[in-house]
């Protein structure tokens, strides 16, 4: 079983958020620097996004009326461009469609809706042939969880695309989140560099969806007016692939077998982890992760509820 390992930077919505230990880092001295340089780095950044936003939207929350422009997500621009760009999927707690707003609205965890918007997520888990987990550690300059240790992809289906990205309630009934798959291929190139041609398709498997509700924090301990309120869709698939990660949206990666995962989780081990990936961890994933054949081929897993872990 996994131990209660810390979460980056906060805890679930409506509780208060606490700061994460470092723990044992070998050479501190320089990961210290390089967290020092990151954070006075991202500060700025989030201060021009937000200052961006102050004036473009006169500091209002705007819920979109318009769709985004058809055609294919080509991940141009910067991270503050995207963040007004990408239209996400507002759902209710049932996972119902309920329109369409931009990530930065979603993500503000500010007082008129201190839990953000919900939306639609995805959690991508993709396994070598010898049965190992890709994980990626997220970039120090992310706007929200930056440094923090997480599944191999996690990001959002996006609104107003062709191909869809937005999956239907018979989709769901079937089994199937074509469009979530569409925005697993299309993040996994972003992200991670991999060939669309080795990640066909077909060879993802749709297993559940969670709700859940986390606050990002400063290191002091203090919410940053960021966070995740996201209706995850969790997506297994074995590949053998080739990885170049992009340094904008991750700061490292690494394979591990389950036992090396739940060592790394461990209190002792320093590191910080996101906590859709903790929920994950604690309530799912080594039951999936044992019998992952079974995960991967058949049905025995699939579930089509949405499993409210606030």
């Amino acid at each position: 079983m996994f131990q209660s390992a810390k979460v980056g930077r906060g805890l679930q919505c409506q509780t208060k958020v606490q700061p994460a230990s470092h723990g044992k880092i070998v050479n501190k001295a320089n990961h210290c620097r390089q967290h020092q340089y990151h954070k006075l780095a991202r500060k700025d950044a989030v201060s021009a996004l937000q200052n961006s936003f102050a004036v473009r939207r006169n500091l209002k929350i705007r819920r979109c009326e318009t769709a985004a422009s058809d055609g294919a997500w080509d991940g141009s621009g910067t991270q503050e461009e995207l963040m007004y760009k990408d239209e996400c999927v507002t759902v209710d707690q049932n996972d119902e469609i309920l329109g369409h707003d931009s990530k930065y609205a979603c993500h503000k965890f500010i007082p008129e809706q201190p839990e953000g918007i919900l939306h639609r997520a995805f959690s991508v888990f993709l396994f070598n042939s010898e049965g190992k987990l890709l994980l990626q550690q997220r970039a120090w300059d992310k706007i929200t969880f930056p440094g923090v240790w997480t599944n191999t992809c996690c990001s959002h289906q996006l609104y107003g695309y062709s191909p869809t990205e937005v999956d239907t309630q018979e989709d769901i009934a079937k089994g199937q989140s074509p469009g979530t798959v569409r925005a697993a291929i299309r993040k996994l190139g972003h992200e991670l560099g991999i060939d669309a041609a080795q990640l066909p398709a077909e060879n993802f498997k749709f297993l559940t969806r969670l709700h859940y509700c986390a606050g990002d924090a400063t290191d002091d301990g203090e919410p940053n007016g960021w966070g995740e309120h996201e209706l995850d869709y969790i997506l297994f698939i074995q590949a053998n692939v080739d990885v170049e990660v992009n340094p904008e949206e991750i700061h490292d990666s690494k394979y591990v077998t389950l036992a090396e995962l739940q060592e790394m989780m461990a209190p002792e081990s320093g590191l910080k982890w996101s906590p859709w990936f903790r929920i994950i961890a604690e309530k799912f994933l080594a039951m999936w992760w044992e019998d992952l054949d079974s995960a991967l081929t058949t049905d025995k897993y699939l579930d089509q509820e949405v499993h409210q872990v606030l």
